[in-house]
């Protein structure tokens, strides 16, 4: 218990170290604008050092998770289950967003100048994939690819395929399972290293985007910002904490508190990727078993986008009132159900959910592609709170799928949100990890109602 507490000691030096980088990130960036600029690629060097993580990270934790289970059919319901609460709940958000954007039209009255016009033009030039491109790009082009291309669907495929592979192979897989988990441990010793760097590349990140937007954007655009953010924050503690405390029985405050961390390192680098991989390993530690948290961590982030759906709602809507062309409920319903489509995919990557919409909106609605640059000044901003309810609703959806499949230990829960097992925030993993629900701790051969199980 000594060795733990003087190991929270240290960390929580490192994220107080992280909101003073983000606090001097702001001054730097409102005093110094072409300076703090200069200072991206700070920020851009730590997202891409923990993204470096993700598909390794992945691949471990679904391997371990359905190779060590006997049922192929458990995993199977954990995905169901999992794709159509996403599909519901970016359903909800959609609508939600589609309410408070027609409230509050904060779009009308502005100004379209060429300067806007090119901008919105230029985010077309941004890659953007149909449906049937992204459902292709799914399959890599070899097993080594889906890791070197850094794409996490690819990589959840292969790790699926080879998860199903080892269990079917029983015994005979149980040492490339024992193998795979020690290049995990491997893997999230290296990540936690690799956040010691948080404070520069939150300094960096926060300073290049505040120096970049400037108050200019922030004034002219308050009224989009402050209805997004506030749609959001309605979302997350009115949707999902409702949904969370009837299904779970939870407080979402407290589970956020857990989770703060995350939240801080998404805030300062506005990509919801940079918590993703202790996302997994948090989960874990809370109790939910290794195969839910396996596949529904990795697939939320391309299909539950619950930030992005609100977004996508709101920026549509702005762009046809400041144009002057307002959009009918039937064309927004239609549109959005292209968007909702077009999104898929976009999850994490700062940036992306402005050159998705923009795409949507060349294929769709040509007319409006003008006006995407209207919000490019503050689309920096607007990814912060996309990234955090994101990140929010997909902690969330790993609580609620565990409970429908009862594969979460509730007891667990309780003692960890009560603070009385700590996160091992040096290894990133519990080394008592046997014994929660829906583990199989790598399984040596039992039987079942007295009926030899086959392996």
């Amino acid at each position: 218990m000594a060795t733990g507490a003087v190991r929270r000691d240290r960390t929580h030096y490192l994220y107080i170290a992280v909101i003073i980088a983000v606090v001097l990130g702001i001054v730097v960036g409102l005093a110094a604008p072409e300076f703090a600029v200069e200072l991206k690629p700070l920020g851009t060097g730590f997202v891409n050092l923990i993204k470096m993580m993700i598909s390794p990270i992945i691949f471990c934790t679904i391997v371990l998770g359905i190779g060590s289970v006997r049922k192929a059919a458990k995993v199977g319901a954990v995905g169901g289950i999992a794709l159509g609460y996403f599909l519901a709940m970016s359903m909800v958000a959609l609508g939600i967003g589609l309410v408070v954007g027609n409230i509050l039209q904060p779009g009308d009255g502005l100004a379209l100048t060429d300067a806007v016009k090119d901008a919105g033009q230029g985010q077309v030039s941004a890659e953007a994939k149909d449906t049937t491109e992204f459902l292709l790009g799914i399959i890599p082009t070899t097993i080594v690819s889906a890791f070197t291309e850094g794409e996490v669907l690819q990589t959840l495929l292969v790790a699926l395929l080879a998860g199903f592979a080892l269990q079917a192979m029983g015994s005979a897989g149980q040492p490339v399972l024992r193998g795979v988990e020690h290049i995990q441990r491997l893997v999230f010793r290296i990540l936690a290293m690799v956040m010691w760097a948080a404070p520069i590349g939150a300094f960096g990140a926060i300073a290049a985007v505040t120096g970049s937007a400037g108050l200019d954007a922030l004034k002219s655009l308050a009224v989009l910002m402050l209805g997004f953010y506030v749609t959001c924050f309605l979302f997350v503690f009115i949707v999902l904490g409702t949904l969370l405390r009837i299904v779970a029985g939870l407080n979402i405050f407290t589970l956020f508190r857990y989770l703060g961390r995350e939240f801080l390192l998404i805030l300062s680098t506005s990509s919801s990727e940079s918590a993703l991989p202790r996302l997994i390993a948090k989960m874990e530690h809370l109790g939910v078993s290794k195969p839910v948290v396996g596949i529904t961590v990795p697939t939320g982030y391309s299909f539950n986008l619950d930030g992005t759906m609100i977004y996508m709602t709101m920026a549509s809507l702005f762009i046809a009132d400041a144009m002057g062309n307002p959009m009918s409920i039937g064309e927004q319903i239609a549109l959005l159900l292209f968007l909702f489509v077009a999104s898929k995919g976009a999850a994490g990557v700062t940036g992306a959910g402005l050159a998705t919409l923009a795409g949507g909106l060349q294929s769709h609605r040509p007319e409006l592609v003008d006006g995407v640059g209207l919000i490019v000044g503050i689309d920096r901003f607007m990814s912060e709170a996309r990234a955090l309810t994101n990140f929010a609703g997909n902690a969330v959806a790993t609580v609620l799928v565990g409970t429908w499949t009862k594969e979460i230990d509730t007891s667990r829960v309780d003692e960890v949100l009560a603070g009385r097992i700590p996160f091992d925030e040096k290894t990133l993993l519990d080394d008592d990890t046997h014994g929660r629900a829906g583990d199989a701790e790598l399984p040596e051969p039992r039987e079942e109602d007295g009926v030899p199980v086959k392996v």
